[in-house]
């Protein structure tokens, strides 16, 4: 048989031809600087309103020096997964301070918060389970209920009415979970968690919290959804990230002991994936000591924002109903977001468009992101510029 001579991945190039032409083709910045406030792109000094640094802490001077002296005592990577030879004394009291700081019975850490949920929900349920997930719910915990081979039934966003009645309609099961975002990243809502915990005890259901964009933002002193509707000891498991408001890398999930001690035999990222590296463990821990010393950024990042979404609807935008930092700047079609990212790149201010598939079909945005690092000169300068951009392109009158 002669070989064929077509293109096998002619298919991949029709379908990026398609995202081009729909706007749905992500044009990728790449960063010549630190994660700041402020940073270059292209040669270009612009403002931030991009990242996920809601506390400033990505190029803070103290886990850069943490980071560095760890280096200097440990060396760069543990060189191994966890069970084998992985565990240095750093992960151990990362995961000790973790603990005491989120009120819980023990912590075990990821390499990301997306490994996390990867790691904790095919631990917790197969096959035989049922899993009830928010319909707004994360990337990673949708792949993560994927995995598990679980049976996901979705229940409309923070409606804790209809979850009663989809646990009602749900008769076949071994266990069940039920799992929402804290915050929910697209739109800045929070989960009603109370309610969630009520449904869970009353019916008997595990309640799992993603926290990652809770962390270090809500709670006292950033503690998290957890705290901030203390709930000690009642949420099963909190999983949570270290890179967005901890301003480094790495997951962690917290929770009780049987179930941190559960993940250290049959967690598959835990069991087959290399360790967290001995900076990011340092930078983390740094992170955790100037969060249980002081609430000053905190406060900050909560002041920023309360600022800018005032500002923000007086000019005529709609935000949504956001209730944390994060700022959704409804914009309808892919192809008017991207426009108008460009168009603020353009006057120096960077903030990708959010596009499907990542928010639904005619729900694109700009999601603005606060950070304690902004100045009140640096959100002035960004509201002039989106009152600019935004009548330019009539989105505002």
């Amino acid at each position: 048989m002669t070989p064929s001579t077509e293109d096998k991945t002619q298919f991949l190039t029709d379908q990026l031809n398609e995202l081009k032409s729909q706007g749905l083709f992500n044009t990728i910045r790449t960063i010549d600087s630190p994660m700041d406030a402020h940073i270059v792109i292209d040669g270009r000094r612009m403002l931030n309103f991009c990242a996920n640094n809601y506390l400033g802490l990505a190029n803070h001077p103290r886990l850069k020096d943490a980071a560095k002296r760890a280096i200097d005592t440990y060396g760069i990577g543990p060189g191994a997964v966890r069970t084998i030879a992985g565990t240095m004394s750093l992960h151990t009291q990362l995961e000790q301070r973790l603990a005491a700081f989120k009120g819980a019975d023990a912590v075990i850490t990821m390499q990301s918060g997306f490994t996390a949920n990867l790691a904790v929900i095919p631990a917790l349920v197969g096959k035989e389970d049922v899993i009830f997930s928010d319909r707004l719910n994360h990337a990673s915990i949708i792949d993560g209920c994927r995995l598990s081979r679980a049976t996901i039934v979705a229940y409309e966003h923070n409606d804790v009415d209809d979850l009663r009645r989809k646990i009602a309609e749900t008769t076949d099961y071994r266990r069940r979970l039920i799992i929402s975002d804290g915050v929910f990243s697209m739109d800045g809502d929070i989960a009603p968690l109370p309610q969630l915990y009520e449904v869970a005890q009353e019916h008997n259901i595990l309640l799992m919290v993603d926290d990652a964009h809770g962390e270090g933002v809500l709670g006292k002193g950033g503690r998290g959804i957890v705290d901030h509707f203390d709930l000690h000891g009642k949420v099963d498991v909190e999983v949570g990230t270290m890179s967005k408001a901890f301003g480094v890398v790495g997951g962690l999930i917290a929770g009780k002991q049987v179930i941190i001690d559960w993940l250290r035999q049959r967690a598959r990222p835990f069991l087959f994936s290399s360790a967290m590296t001995v900076p990011d463990v340092a930078a983390c821990l740094e992170a955790v000591d100037m969060l249980e010393t002081s609430d000053e950024l905190v406060k900050r990042l909560w002041s920023n924002a309360a600022w800018f979404k005032e500002r923000m609807k007086a000019l005529g935008y709609d935000i949504g109903h956001s209730e944390t930092p994060i700022v959704p700047v409804m914009l309808g079609e892919a192809s008017t977001a991207q426009q108008f990212s460009r168009k603020l790149f353009e006057n120096g201010i960077f903030a990708m468009a959010i596009t499907f598939p990542t928010v639904p079909q005619g729900k694109a945005r700009i999601r603005v992101m606060n950070s304690a690092a902004h100045s009140p000169s640096d959100l002035e300068e960004a509201l002039v510029v989106f009152e600019k951009v935004g009548k330019e392109l009539q989105v505002i009158s």
